[in-house]
């Protein structure tokens, strides 16, 4: 039998030499493998869906259908892989099925024959051809000598180790592996049914010995099966740990209901503590009910579950928040300050009359509500907190001190102050918060801030309450409704907690630039407080008190001798700001500060050199170009001469007020009024109100077009990137029809502002003081106000109505009256037979 297996043996060697031979000099289309390793004798499904690959796949079908696949080192989608992209060991590989989708990949079922390394490759289109050398042993006709067939029962047996470790192995294959004791075909299964790396599978290609490639592949089962049982082990310890705390819940609870079987319930724990320090709260019966009902949910749950990390974060929040009366604490109120003594009957308001006058000028509506809650809370008793907080709400442009007076009210009530700021805020559980069942749930904004301060009675600033915004996750506006209601508040409830909460003595102050974008639900809560812009006398008076000064110290000039001449501030004021509050001038002043402290240590002050003390400047008007560069502002669109149909009116911006010119022109057609400049409805409106008006009393005035129903008119307000809106410029737009009917140009240097009715009445106006200030900044004589604007006028700082005159009109009558000289032309026909009610007139001094 030996003898006769010999020569069998042996001849089938030489056919294997010459089968590699042959295929050493034949080439392969390519197919690089990306995570993937095929072996011989198995079957395999893969898609191809990237260049390279199909291209090798083409190629393949118009040759014999065989490929050389080989396992990639570098993954790349686009490019033709190189020699050293590849691990240089694979598979050839035939195409048993393939299937072309519609995206040009491919799905291929691919069967391994034998194994190979690449000894050439060449770039051909857009794949690549390889060379290989045969890898694989000649198939084995004789059994296993002992030693092998001992090293193959090894390796079995090291796999279903790891089957049993993986669990990943299917019971196919493990029949398979035990009934096999071809070492080539057994390596080859055994490799491929391997959960490990790429690089481990692409070594288990090497190797043409079979005893070697058999030593290979025990080693690396083994290795795996140590990393498998290390890794069950610490599992196992976890699963251990897990039960024992199990068990130390079980026993804790037992040895609970033992001690109450003994007497000594009493025992001090944790959850005895947490109700101690909610009920010395004085929370409301309610509140105690709630938290104790939690509180004994809590005792029965495991310290691991989620449920218990909820519950105990909710009774922490109750804990936390102040319920009755302050609590002591050592910060500050509002400003620095701690907390004063008690005071004498009267003292706290002339102590908060001081504190005011320190932090801010002006102001005195704001000021003057203040001290009168502080004198009605006086009254009520004397016990802070007795009288409901008040809702107010600062209005005014950007910059004008409005956040800033409340932290001076928080100072001068001795209370604690805290901020939310609502810009840009869109959902209603900011406010409210999360009911606390969903994953990482708070309270909303209101309670989180009232933690914050630790007191019943904060000032609580609600910052730009007018940028709030709502989509489909709520209304926030609508959740402040509750919150700023006096009748409502003292039951505020939060849907985190689940239970009502006072906030009836809390001071809320709200601040905003416009009354506009607020519903009127929300501000028919609030009281309501202008806080105007400021004039040029007053921003000098706040830059000599307060923003100097300050700016001075910030930069290290405090102990120099620096000074600001008067008409040095108003020169930055009026060319390198164009503001209503005084933010921007603070700017402006803060950069000459820094360039002054450059140019102190240029001359050698500082800490090495000269002292600061010694250093001395005086800025004047003239030098403000070489500290801050050229001016930035100039005037408004004001001519000085008088134009026929140009005339001025006055707008109110979120900003300040600004001068509005309007220009019309009258050319032939059939009654046309085009209107330009970028206005709103409003404003278009008031345009065809005045042209109605003026139509309506053509035969009182002396119209140069013949028939204004053949007349065309186009009306154009300069500056139209800017959006325009709003009725107070129809007196404006009436005047400057006139003026361009009658040819006859106004008188220069007049403003005006009123809205103008069809039947010639002039209505009040708002923002009254921010239009009169955009008159004076650019340079007006004069401005026509609505007379029923008399006491808003009356109200201005004296600094701005000595500066400017000032004509009240009833009607536009009034108006055409002082902006038209009717001693040089007449633009009525015939004298009026009843004339307009004369209007009080405020020349300038």
């Amino acid at each position: 039998m030996k003898s006769a297996a010999a020569p069998k043996k042996s001849g089938m060697s030489k056919f294997f030499s010459a089968l590699a031979g042959k295929i050493s000099s034949e080439e392969f289309p390519l197919l690089p493998l990306r995570d993937i390793v095929l072996f011989p004798q198995t079957i395999i499904p893969i898609y191809i869906t990237y260049k390279p690959g199909i291209a090798a796949v083409e190629a393949a079908l118009k040759r014999d259908m065989r490929l050389f696949a080989a396992p990639l080192k570098t993954l790349s989608d686009s490019e033709v892989p190189a020699a050293g992209d590849m691990y240089g060991l694979g598979s050839v590989v035939r195409i048993v099925q393939y299937l072309h989708l519609p995206d040009s990949s491919y799905r291929v079922v691919l069967h391994g024959e034998f194994r190979g390394s690449i000894t050439s490759l060449k770039k051909e289109g857009g794949h690549a051809l390889v060379r290989i050398a045969v890898s694989a042993a000649a198939p084995q006709q004789l059994p296993p000598g002992p030693e092998k067939l001992a090293l193959i029962r090894s390796v079995q047996k090291a796999f279903v180790r790891y089957a049993e470790y993986s669990k990943k192995v299917s019971t196919e294959t493990l029949s398979t592996i035990e009934k096999t004791e071809n070492p080539e075909r057994l390596c080859n299964i055994i490799s491929n049914a391997l959960f490990i790396k790429t690089e481990k599978k692409a070594a288990l290609l090497d190797h043409g010995d079979e005893t070697k490639r058999l030593e290979t592949l025990l080693e690396t089962l083994e290795m795996e099966n140590e990393i498998l049982g290390i890794q069950k082990s610490i599992s196992g310890k976890v699963k251990n740990r897990i039960d024992r705390n199990q068990r130390e819940f079980i026993l804790n609870e037992q040895l609970r209901e033992i001690n109450k079987e003994l007497g000594k319930e009493n025992t001090e724990d944790e959850f005895a503590e947490l109700e101690r320090a909610i009920e010395e709260k004085y929370p409301g019966e309610e509140v105690l009910l709630k938290a104790k009902k939690e509180l004994a949910r809590l005792r029965k749950l495991q310290p691991l579950s989620p449920e218990a990390g909820v519950i105990r974060g909710y009774l922490d929040w109750i804990a936390d928040l102040p319920w009755n009366g302050d609590v002591p604490r050592a910060d500050d109120f509002g400003n620095g300050e701690s907390e004063p003594s008690p005071q004498a009957p009267g003292e706290s308001l002339v102590r908060a009359e001081k504190i005011l006058e320190e932090d801010h000028y002006g102001m005195e509506k704001a000021k003057e509500r203040i001290l009168e809650f502080i004198a009605v809370q006086e009254l009520s008793s004397g016990k802070s907190g007795a009288l409901k907080g008040p809702i107010l709400c600062f209005v005014g442009p950007p910059g004008t001190g409005k956040t800033s007076l409340g932290k001076s009210v928080a100072r001068a009530l001795s209370r604690r102050f805290v901020r939310v700021s609502l810009g840009g805020v869109r959902d209603e559980a900011e406010i409210r918060g999360h009911r606390k069942t969903y994953v990482g749930a708070l309270p909303g904004k209101i309670i989180q801030s009232m933690r914050k301060a630790g007191s019943v009675n904060p000032v609580f600033l609600l910052d730009e309450i007018d940028k709030l915004s709502s989509d489909f996750r709520g209304d926030p506006a609508s959740a402040l409704l509750e919150v700023l209601d006096p009748e409502q508040n003292n039951t505020f409830a939060d849907h985190y907690l689940e239970v009502p909460y006072d906030l009836s003595r809390v001071l809320f102050i709200a601040t905003a630039n416009s009354l506009h974008t607020i519903p009127y639900p929300l501000l028919d809560r609030m009281e309501v407080i202008d806080i105007p812009g400021y004039g040029e006398q007053e921003k000098l008076s706040i830059a000599k008190r307060y923003l100097i000064p300050k700016e001075l110290e910030a930069n290290g000039l405090k102990d120099a001798k620096i000074s600001f001449k008067d008409e040095a501030i108003l020169s930055i004021t009026r060319h390198w700001t164009m503001e209503s509050g005084v933010r921007g001038l603070e700017r402006e002043i803060a950069r000459c500060a820094r360039r002054i402290a450059r140019r102190a240590v240029e001359n050698g002050f500082g800490q090495t050199g000269k002292q600061v003390k010694d250093y001395k400047k005086a800025i004047k008007a003239d030098d403000l170009e070489k500290l801050l560069g050229r001016r930035r502002y100039k005037r408004d669109l004001v001519f000085r001469e008088a134009r026929v149909g140009v005339v001025y009116g006055l707008a109110w911006t979120e900003t300040g007020g600004a001068i509005l010119p309007v220009e019309t022109k009258n050319y032939n057609g059939n009654g046309e009024l085009t209107i330009t400049g970028n206005l709103g409805d409003v404003m278009k409106e008031s345009a065809r109100i005045a042209l109605s008006y003026l139509r309506s009393e053509q035969d009182t005035f002396k119209f140069r077009v013949k028939d204004i129903g053949e007349t065309d008119f186009h009306i154009h307000v300069p500056e139209g990137a800017i959006p325009k809106d709003g009725p107070s410029a129809g007196i404006t737009l009436a005047s400057s029809l006139l003026s361009t009917l009658c040819g006859i140009a106004p008188r220069p240097g007049i403003a005006m502002t009123g809205e103008l009715t069809l039947t010639g009445r002039v209505l009040p106006i708002g923002g009254l003081k921010e239009k009169v200030l955009a008159a004076i900044r650019n340079g007006m004589e004069k401005v026509l106000v609505p007379l029923e604007n008399q006491e808003d006028w009356n109200e201005l700082d004296k600094e701005i109505k000595s500066s400017i005159a000032v004509e009240f009109t009833e009607t536009a009558f009034d108006a055409f009256k002082a902006l038209f000289d009717a001693k040089k032309t007449s633009i009525y026909r015939k004298p009026r037979q009843k004339p307009a009610k004369k209007s009080p007139v405020r020349k300038k001094h």
